[in-house]
């Protein structure tokens, strides 16, 4: 399967400026900070054992790769056809390790941090009016793909959307206005089990709320096991920070 077609598969979309959230005109500089952006959803620290994020973390990769080459950019654009044949796209290389050369002092930490900048902003409101276009309403598939969301951040990210139909700034697709009971309630249901799993999980290990993040990392260095170090991996990233939370603030994984 080719480039274009797994992006299509992945991202639900072809356009390669489109998986890392660009346009056409995006400079050097926007295409690597859409990489750090859209890479940060399915990173390995907060997807561990997820092998579709893996996948999709090797395309964003291999998408960069391509853009960031001026020739290839160009018969792109030109073309809209992808190089199969390159070494941008044929290798296999360990793209965590390329993702942390390029960004070689992030950590967990800095993720959550620009978590929290990240929300709530005229950047998030672009990304998600990017997102419901692309999806044509499609709410499952918006908070499936949207930065950060998170099984709380629904009822807010479907009000921000709303806010901008009702501005005229959207259009009012059947599939976000007319959507199902059934389907919403089987999101809800999906997010409440995923965090009553990382409560218990915080329980087993005995780490309560209050504690921090590095707790738990030492708590993870001590197991082995990759499958408890996956959901650990999860645990880390999307119910603890070094403040701690408290548990009604909590979140359940996508």
């Amino acid at each position: 399967m080719g480039l274009l077609e797994r992006c299509m598969l992945l991202f639900n979309t072809s356009n390669l400026y489109e998986v890392l959230g660009l346009s056409k005109d995006a400079s050097d500089s926007d295409l690597r900070r859409g990489y750090y952006k859209m890479s940060l959803l399915v990173h390995p620290d907060r997807a561990a054992g997820d092998t579709q994020a893996t996948e999709k973390f090797q395309v964003l990769g291999k998408v960069y790769e391509v853009l960031k080459d001026q020739e290839q950019r160009s018969i792109y654009d030109e073309q809209g056809v992808v190089d199969e044949q390159s070494d941008n796209v044929k290798q296999e290389r360990n793209w965590e390790d390329y993702w942390r050369l390029l960004f070689p002092k992030i950590t967990l930490q800095d993720i959550v941090d620009f978590e929290k900048k990240y929300k709530g902003t005229e950047e998030e409101k672009q990304d998600l009016t990017r997102l419901y276009l692309q999806h044509a309403g499609d709410m499952g598939r918006i908070v499936e793909s949207a930065l950060f969301s998170e099984g709380d951040d629904e009822a807010r990210i479907r009000g921000v959307i709303q806010g901008l139909i009702d501005d005229k700034q959207l259009p009012a697709y059947r599939a976000f206005t007319h959507e199902s009971t059934k389907k919403r309630n089987h999101r809800k249901r999906k997010a409440e089990k995923e965090r009553k799993e990382a409560e218990e999980m915080q329980k087993d290990l005995g780490v309560s709320s209050e504690e921090s993040l590095s707790a738990l990392i030492k708590q993870r260095q001590k197991c082995h096991e990759q499958g408890f170090n996956s959901l650990l991996a999860n645990l880390e990233a999307k119910y603890c920070s070094p403040g701690g939370r408290s548990s009604a603030k909590k979140k359940g994984k996508k």
